[in-house]
This record gives structure tokens, sequence and C-alpha cells, in this order.
């Protein structure tokens, strides 16, 4: 939102929010009607290419966002080195807005000019007088435009709304306020009705005129170099007919220089080209290398939808806990690209002062770590990314979620004894989850029923609950006797279920939630949250911990964790990188639990609340 919102500012179909799509509904159902009707020499071809070209406009921005994304994590030839972060992304949640105007409008237009409908496929002629007026009228006033924007009365009321993204994304380019937009398309509609009043127009001017614009735009705003330097040697007057996103990425980083469009002559011709434009073209360009993290998180996708909830995915759907929905299994089969990917993958880079955390995805899913002849594959792919990271210099690799299985490493054991010479330490964050586990049980508490597949975590945390004075039940004989074995303390079978704290893992079934009493505590050890099914208890998340302030460019949501919410493995790969501790815990260690969770509040980090 700008400074001091003006008259405009809100999009008039906001209060519909999701539903905002309705909009367009009349317009393309008399769209398919005609199509129904008429016969093939009758219809409106420039009608009913509106729709496809629409859906493919959101296709072009998005792909732009999954590339810029990725190449910003990488850190390869970036442009402006901060952080981005939920602000920015709620802020620019509604770049689709600007689509929906311009379909109406192309709707309206289409419908109201006769001389608009029918175009032919191709006229050179058009094209011409398109890049013409492009070039003079377009350019020029909008140079003009967007500096009186920069006026104070009118930068505090709009254009401030747009500068308040210093860190550019390709989708920055189209948030404005809806008045600016208003200004923008009479703009761009000079070149769009020039051709339709002298009857030059044609499908290819008026969507590839559309299709420039936002190719530009996006390029503009991507904030990672790739224009090469031998472009403008080759054709020197080029520098002064397109701009490149080093360009663009002055104007929001200085404000008053490089207000071109996509032309920077008019900045040249009026003085206001900002003096290291070139110099940052070619620093830009020259970042080539990958960053090398301090910590790699190596996770992987969950359900088939998940690959969409990945920051290189939706933007808004990656800044919301991962919540699985009807309408997102209609893009299910997309997912399918993660089968035939070769390798793991950047997701996104955070961080902590100097050091750089990266988060790396196996692309694969949790139902394919359950299948026996994919075990090999996994371990290959868990093990390529752990060789990666130490070729990279990285202190610590952490495995998230079943990546630490011991049914398929041995809980990381497996890649200590294939590589007994690793320089990066292996990380399971078992200790961080036992200290969480134990800190999340309220003071006072003298008894807990405990829950779960049984397994070196499972162990560790009755032991320190043996060890707290806590007295342990659980439900079954079975888990009573190893339990009892491999602990300090003794454990028995509930008979009550008056425990008001549950200690849960893998394994807690429907029924077994409802013989805990009114108002329990669940609290999780596993790595994927239980399914709730009493209404009248309250659930912990999964072991996790709030992020300090100090960590930026965190701006998704890992999994089904709450904003600025990281697993307890994530976490304890940042302690062991910044603690400098150069150790494993993995296997059938376990690192020291009073340690490190005096290192995580010491870093800021903090608990989670707890949810009903």
């Amino acid at each position: 939102m700008a400074t001091k919102p003006g008259f405009l500012t809100d999009w008039p179909w906001k209060p519909l929010g999701s539903f905002k799509y309705i909009i367009l509904a009349p317009w393309v159902m008399h769209s398919l009607y005609s199509l129904a009707t008429k016969g093939k020499n009758e219809l409106d071809y420039t009608n009913l290419l509106i729709l496809p070209f629409l859906l493919s406009r959101a296709l072009h921005n998005q792909i732009w966002i999954s590339i810029s994304r990725h190449r910003m994590a990488k850190g390869n030839n970036k442009i402006v080195d901060r952080a981005i972060e939920f602000e920015q992304v709620d802020r620019e949640s509604n770049w689709d807005d600007q689509i929906l105007l311009n379909g109406l409008l192309f709707y309206i237009f289409s419908y109201i000019l006769p001389i608009a409908s029918s175009l032919p496929g191709w006229r050179t002629d058009g094209v011409i007088i398109t890049a013409l007026l492009h070039a003079g009228p377009v350019e020029y006033l909008y140079y003009w435009l967007h500096r009186a924007l920069h006026h104070h009365y009118l930068y505090s009321r709009y254009h401030s709304h747009h500068h308040s993204s210093m860190v550019t994304e390709p989708i920055t380019s189209v948030i404005h306020p809806f008045a600016e937009h208003i200004a923008y398309f009479l703009l761009f509609a000079i070149p769009l009705l020039g051709t339709v009043i002298t009857g030059t127009a044609s499908l290819s001017s008026q969507f590839g005129y559309i299709t420039y614009i936002d190719f530009m735009n996006n390029m503009g705003h991507c904030n990672f170099e790739f224009i090469p330097k031998w472009l403008f040697s080759i054709f020197p007057p080029l520098k002064y007919f397109m701009y490149t996103p080093s360009f663009h990425s002055l104007h929001h980083t200085q404000f008053r220089t490089n207000y071109s469009l996509f032309m920077p002559l008019y900045d040249c011709i009026h003085g206001t080209t900002d003096r290291s434009s070139d110099a940052l073209h070619a620093s830009s360009l020259e970042r080539r290398r990958p960053e090398s993290p301090d910590a790699v998180h190596l996770t992987h996708l969950t359900t088939p939808e998940s690959i969409f909830h990945l920051r290189v995915g939706f933007a808004s759907f990656a800044s919301r806990p991962h919540d699985s929905k009807w309408s997102m299994w209609l893009i299910w089969p997309l997912s399918s690209i993660s089968f035939i990917y070769g390798s793991t993958f950047l997701v996104e880079t955070n961080l902590l002062g100097k050091r750089k955390l990266q988060m790396w995805t196996v692309p694969r899913y949790s139902v394919q770590y359950g299948l026996k002849w994919q075990t090999q594959g996994i371990n290959n792919l868990i093990e390529e990314a752990i060789l990666e990271a130490d070729v990279r210099g990285s202190k610590v690799v952490t495995l998230g979620l079943l990546n630490q299985s011991e049914e398929l490493n041995r809980s990381g054991q497996l890649f200590i004894e294939k590589h007994p010479k690793l320089k990066t330490k292996i990380v399971d964050g078992s200790s961080l989850v036992v200290a969480i586990v134990i800190n999340s049980i309220p003071k006072g508490t003298t008894q807990v029923l405990f829950r779960g597949v049984l397994s070196k975590l499972a162990f560790a945390i009755v032991s320190a609950l043996c060890h707290h004075g806590i007295q342990v039940a659980t439900l079954y004989e079975t888990e009573k006797l190893k339990l009892s074995s491999t602990t300090d303390g003794k454990v028995e079978i509930s008979k009550s279920y008056t425990q008001k704290v549950w200690i849960v893992g893998d394994g807690l079934s429907k029924d077994e939630q409802l013989k805990a009493p009114k108002g329990t505590l669940f609290i999780p050890f596993s790595h994927f949250p239980p399914k709730k099914a009493h209404d009248d208890a309250f659930y912990c998340h999964t072991p996790s911990m709030i992020a300090p302030p100090s960590l930026q460019n965190l701006h998704s949501c890992e999994n089904w964790l709450p904003r600025r919410v990281m697993s307890a493995a994530r976490v304890a790969g940042i302690l062991h990188a910044v603690e400098g501790w150069g150790v494993h815990e993995c296997g059938g260690s376990i690192f020291d639990v009073g340690k490190i969770w005096e290192a995580a509040i010491r870093h800021g980090f903090r608990l989670t609340t707890i949810s009903k």
C-alpha cells in the first residue's frame, strides 16, 4: 500500500477475494456461446483468443517468477543482494489483477468496436506501425508520466506502493495501484487502437505487443543480469533502445534515475541516466559462480502438489503453510516432472549475518520413500547432494524428513561409512528434537503418555523424561518392555488414560487419540504431523522453532509449518554451522541436548505456539 493511499488505489474487485475471476465469466460464456452457435466463417477469432491469451500471459509470468527465484537462490549474476520478506510477497500476491483488467477491457473493446473484431493473423504494416508508435509516443509519454509519479504528491499516494520492493521480482513490474494501471493501459492502448483505427491491426500485432510488454517488464525486474556485453559491442546503438535488468534495478535503489520504460534513449536525452549503469551491468555479469553455503538442509517433496508449494513454484502458495486442497489436484499431472528430474535442486537461500543457509530438495515424494525398489535411487540422490555440498565448502548438511530414515540409510550412517573423509558434517537434529519435546511439556507435569514407533529418538526422549523425573506410561506391553530395558527409568502401562500430556510419534491412530481426556496436549516427535482426530485437544507442531529476526530472506513456509518456523533438523544444522562444532549427529549418535538447546535460545530461536 502507498504511504498515503490516493483515489482509486484499490482494485474494484478486491472485496471478491479469490472469486474475482468471476468478473470475466459473462464475457467468456458469451464467447463460448458464439463458438457453439455460429458457423466457421462467422466466428470472431479475436474474441475467442482472448481467454487463451490471458492464460498464456499468466503462464509467461509464472515461468519468469520460477526462473528468477531459482537464479536468485543460486546467486548467479544477482544484482541486488538484499532479502525479501513475507511482507513483499503479500503485497505482490495480486499480480494477476492486471491480467484480469486487460482481459475485461479487451472483451469490452472487442464488443463495442466492430473494426476490432475478426482481425487477420498477420499484417506487416500493422506490426511496423505498432513498433513506431511504441518507440515514439508511448516511450516518451511514459518517461514523463514516470517522472511525474516521482513527485512527492503522486509518489506518496500511488507510486510508493511499487517502490516498496527494493529487491524486485518479475511480478514487481505489475504491482501498482488501480489508478496507475489505468494510466498505463491508456498509454499502451495507443499502438493497439492506432492500428485498429488505421485498419492495419492483426492478431499478431495486438497480442504480440502485449507479450512484448510482459517480456520486457519481467526481464527488467528479475534481479539477475543475463544480457551479455558483447550484444552492445556488436551494435552500440542498441543500448539506447533496450534496457537491462541492472539498468532498471538502479531505478529501484536510486529512485531519481533511469525513468525510461524499456528504451534508455529518453534518459540519455534528458540527463537522468545513472552513471553507474554500465559498471553495475558488468559487475553483475561477473558473478557467475554459485554461492557457497555454510549449511545445507536437504529435504524432499511430500505430496504430489507440494512441488507447487516450493518457493520456485507459486509464490502465494509458498508463503502459506502447505494444506492439501482439492483444487490443487487439478494440476497434479504436472507434478510428474519430479519423477524424471535427475538430481536435487536448490529451493532457497537464507541469510544469518554473513552466513548463507540453503535448502535443497530431493525430487521424490514421501510415498516413494516407502518403496524398496526406490531405496538405492533415493540414497544416490542424497549422496550426490552431500558430496556436492562438501565440494562447495558447506560445513553441515542436515537430513530433513525421510532423508534420515533408519530403514533408508541407517539415519545417515551409511554415508559416513562410505565417505569417511567427509569435511561436511551430517546432522539429523535428534538432540534438538529431544530438547524441543522436553521444553514443550508444561511446567509441573509429573506424568506423560508415550506412543509412537520406537527409534533412537524415542529412546532418547523417554530417557530424558525419566531424567527429569517425569513418569512415562505407554499403551502396549511391548513398548513398555523395550523402553524400560533401554532407559534409566521405569515405564508403566496406562490403564486409565488420565495423562494430559501425550508424547506421540508415527503410528498414532484415531482411536488412540480419542482415548485422551479433554484438554490433552499432544506433542509430536515425528517428522510428519499426526492427523488431528480429537476436537477437544491441543496439538503442538512437529518439532520446530521460530526463527530469529536476524535470519533473513525467509519468505516461504516449510511444508505445514507457520511462517518463520523451521524444522528442528534445519535449525540444528544452522546451530552446528554457527557454533562450528564439527561433529556428525546421525546414525545412532545424539549430540548434547542441553548444549544445543542453550545455543538455540542464545541465537534467538523460540518455541512455537500450540494450536487446537
